[in-house]
């Protein structure tokens, strides 16, 4: 199943019906709800589904937003927080969340799972990258320095995320929501991609699936921290879904596909057709270049 985010064109919408004939106009009829969605566009929505104009595939977590809130804001409060306080607020507006998938039928809730305190290795590697110093004694230490220092900072964060999940689960389980732990683009994000399968493993058979972002791992790529295609290959027994957007060197993402780095050919043998592959555009790409994008990936990975 193909799908596309609603992150392209939510923010300039403000009848949320009308932002799902756009992307049905696209020749979808699945949408993922992203993490934009403001309360004043769900009458809208739920005026589609129940029409039967648009099926969704997912949401991504917050959704909608938090009452006030009317930009993205999928980091605003943390599962890895260190002040319960926060991982409170955090469990009730992903509760919120899955009500509101439930009401829509959408069997998968995308998880953003939290990040560490630390210095700004992510920015600081792209920027040499774009000086063109990858491959250098300087960028080889840095880059040391950065899987040092997570791994030195992770444990307390992550153990705070694997306490927020358990919270959480039960709800979701009663919901028959999957829960899709998504991979990170920066540095400090949490699980860290060697992280994953011990991950899974702990939880056993708890709904927890991998959603694999090829923007993010791609920029991972880039940086020095992963290969893409073997890191997919390592978690394809968990894999649910995709997003799908490419990345410009060193980590602009949310681009149209085939027009960066990603080599979504070298992807496909872990592509099924159960998965579900949502589209994940930038708002500020044209219509024309995602139609272009939707059609590369298409052309490569099969058409369903």
């Amino acid at each position: 199943m193909y799908s596309f985010s609603t992150c392209w064109n939510s923010g300039r919408h403000t009848d949320g019906r009308a932002m799902l004939r756009e992307i049905r106009e696209l020749g979808f009829d699945h949408a993922e709800l992203s993490h934009g969605i403001r309360i004043s566009l769900m009458p809208g929505i739920l005026e589609a589904v129940d029409a039967g104009e648009m099926k969704i595939s997912t949401l991504h977590n917050f959704c909608p937003l938090p009452v006030g809130v009317t930009h993205s804001a999928p980091n605003l409060y943390e599962f890895s927080a260190a002040r319960p306080r926060d991982r409170e607020l955090a469990i009730r507006h992903t509760l919120r969340t899955f009500e509101f998938a439930e009401r829509v039928k959408a069997p998968v809730v995308v998880l953003h799972l939290g990040s560490m305190d630390l210095k700004d290795y992510t920015g600081r590697l792209g920027e040499m990258l774009e000086r063109g110093q990858k491959g250098t004694p300087k960028y080889e230490k840095f880059l040391a320095e950065a899987v040092a220092g997570r791994e030195a900072a992770k444990r307390k964060f992550f153990e705070h995320t694997k306490e927020t999940l358990r919270l959480i689960l039960p709800e979701a389980q009663k919901r028959g929501l999957k829960l899709g732990c998504e991979n990170r683009e920066a540095v400090e994000e949490l699980p860290l991609e060697t992280d994953f399968s011990e991950f899974f493993f702990e939880f056993g058979t708890a709904p927890l699936v991998y959603w694999h972002d090829t923007g993010h791992a791609q920029i991972k790529e880039n940086l020095g921290f992963i290969r893409h295609a073997a890191h997919l290959e390592a978690l394809a027994g968990r894999l649910a879904g995709f997003h799908i957007h490419d990345v410009q060197f060193p980590v602009r993402d949310h681009c149209a596909p085939g027009t960066g780095t990603v080599d979504f050919a070298a992807l496909q043998p872990f592509v099924k057709p159960e998965h579900i592959k949502v589209f994940e555009f930038s708002n500020k790409l044209p219509v024309e270049a995602a139609r272009a994008g939707i059609a590369h990936v298409k052309a490569l990975w099969g058409g369903e």
